[in-house]
């Protein structure tokens, strides 16, 4: 099992300027959603912001201390784009 906190810190190791949501989905510790805001973003398309979050937690990831993982990602522009709307 892995923590909100733990997977966060992950992230943020992994893309400093990060801001990072962590819901767990099941209350099981292995079921997460993350929303990443990061401006690393900028110029990629979704599955290679995705993947930048799937490498960031590659060793969770790989361990299966993280069974499912939904990911929604933005960069810093999109984020308040959808916080005004």
């Amino acid at each position: 099992m892995i923590s909100p906190q733990q997977i966060e810190a992950m992230i943020k190791a992994g893309l400093p300027d990060a801001q990072v949501q962590v819901q767990d989905l099941t209350g099981g510790g292995d079921h997460y959603q993350v929303t990443v805001v990061s401006s690393h973003f900028a110029g990629k398309g979704l599955v290679q912001q995705h993947q930048l979050v799937y490498g960031a937690l590659g060793q969770a990831m790989s361990t299966e201390a993280i069974h499912a993982l939904a990911v929604k990602t933005y960069t810093p522009e999109a984020w308040q784009a959808t916080a005004a709307s």
